[in-house]
């Protein structure tokens, strides 16, 4: 069943966005109410922020992972929140942390986004919270802890100005979001059921910002990979060309690659070779992260392989750049074979009517706060993440965690104040949302 179909019945909750004016740009009670909780409540972030940084939750150190779930699980059970940890053993991962708020069954169904895990495993030196005035490194403190404090922020300031007792929400932290366990509809099973549930999903990775300017993000990009692999017939190098010989591994090889580069480009389409190798023979790695070769330069290659990744904008845009990479590969040269893999992990968040109408809703809630409107941001630009998944089932806005730098890096650092504007925004947005249908500020498509 497609978002559109599945947002009909809400329509009526949502009447159209008031025209921005200075006698409409303010703030209700309530949402000024939200305002002084989350600032009031720094602190107290920050404080958390720091815990759950100084606990190893690397994707693979399991015990991590579970012990940042179980000191996340008191914060949503305070909020009124039912909490279940979702073991994954079966997919060699620690698990999921799914926390459910049940309100008024008119409302609408949220969904927050966001990830335990962090690419820093317990053999990374990088380990410690570090705060120096109103910035702090620290492994996931952006990507995606810092994401994590920002949820709970905006909900405790719901709680506090009683917008969040009649809020239908659903926030899924997943366990493996660097390294997602396979087989991945397994490891992503439950927050497609979510998204299937939800009608506006939000995540929670972190800001983007531009030249000192927030930027929403209604669209993010697959991330998917292939696997190529080419024979031809060994001999003597002299025979190379030949009707008898053909051209060889290695020449296949570059042919379908230069191909790739010269006949696929099109706007938000990349597809990088990652490694390749070739001789006789050439050998893929168990790891598929590596590639082996041997071989004279006197013998014609028998084997070539390589592997690089697919990244689109829209699933229209993934079959068609399949679809001609598949022809590129079979138009073989003489003497030789091809064949080509391709591994499906993390589909696109396309953008979308819906899309676009959060991102207009948040920049109404902008006007009101007084900051600056929020510009698209390059869909290119941003990889892939857990909101995805639920991309083709419901509206969608990612980008609503910290602003940050140097994420999957050593000395990954976020601007704790940008918490502040980015939980206030959040916790209003959420609490628009879901207001009297007569008072409703937020128009969505049906």
């Amino acid at each position: 069943m497609t978002s559109c179909l599945r947002i009909a019945p809400l329509a009526a909750a949502f009447t159209a966005m008031a025209i921005s004016s200075p006698a409409a740009a303010q703030l209700s009670p309530a949402e000024q109410k939200i305002i002084t909780t989350v600032e009031s409540g720094f602190e107290d972030d920050v404080a958390l922020l720091e815990a759950i940084t100084n606990v190893n939750s690397g994707t693979h150190n399991h015990d991590g992972v579970r012990e940042v779930g179980q000191m996340l699980t008191p914060e949503f059970e305070a909020l009124g929140f039912d909490v279940e940890w979702i073991d994954q053993d079966h997919v060699n991962r620690a698990g999921h942390l799914f926390a459910r708020h049940e309100g008024d069954s008119d409302n609408p169904k949220i969904l927050l986004i966001g990830h335990i895990d962090t690419v820093f495993e317990p053999s990374s030196p990088f380990q410690q919270f570090v705060r120096e005035g109103d910035t702090a490194t620290g492994p996931g403190v952006v990507d995606d802890k810092g994401g994590i404090v920002v949820i709970l922020s905006a909900l405790r300031a719901m709680q506090a100005a009683g917008t969040l007792s009649g809020a239908n929400i659903v926030v899924a932290l997943t366990g493996d979001e660097e390294d997602a366990g396979d087989p991945i509809e397994q490891s992503r099973q439950h927050l497609i059921e979510a998204g299937q549930w939800a009608d506006v999903a939000l995540g929670f990775e972190g800001l983007s910002v531009v030249d000192g300017q927030d930027l929403g993000v209604v669209a993010r990009r697959s991330s998917n990979s292939w696997t190529l692999t080419t024979t031809g017939r060994t001999g003597h190098s002299s025979g190379i060309f030949s009707e008898g010989a053909g051209y060889g591994a290695i020449y296949e090889m570059a042919r379908i690659l230069d191909a790739f580069r010269l006949e696929l480009p099109e706007e938000n389409l990349t597809y990088n070779v990652g490694f390749m190798a070739g001789g006789t023979p050439a050998e893929l790695g168990e790891d598929q992260l590596s590639a082996s070769a041997t071989g004279k330069t006197n013998i014609i290659a028998d084997s070539a392989v390589a592997r690089g990744d697919l990244r689109t904008l829209t699933q229209e845009q993934t079959d068609r750049a399949v679809a001609a990479m598949q022809a590129i590969v079979d138009a073989n040269l003489p003497g030789t074979d091809a064949a080509i893999e391709f591994a499906f992990r993390y589909p696109p968040m396309s953008p979308s009517e819906g899309n676009s109408a959060l991102l207009a809703a948040l920049n109404r809630i902008n006007a009101d706060m007084g900051l600056e409107e929020m510009g698209v941001f390059p869909p290119a630009r941003r990889g892939a993440a857990d909101i995805s998944f639920v991309a083709p089932y419901t509206h969608g806005l990612a980008g609503m965690g910290p602003d940050g730098s140097g994420s999957h890096a050593e000395g990954e650092s976020v601007n704790l104040r940008s918490f502040t504007r980015q939980a206030q925004r959040a916790a209003i947005l959420m609490s628009r949302l879901g207001e009297n249908p007569h008072n409703a500020r937020v128009s969505l498509p049906e």
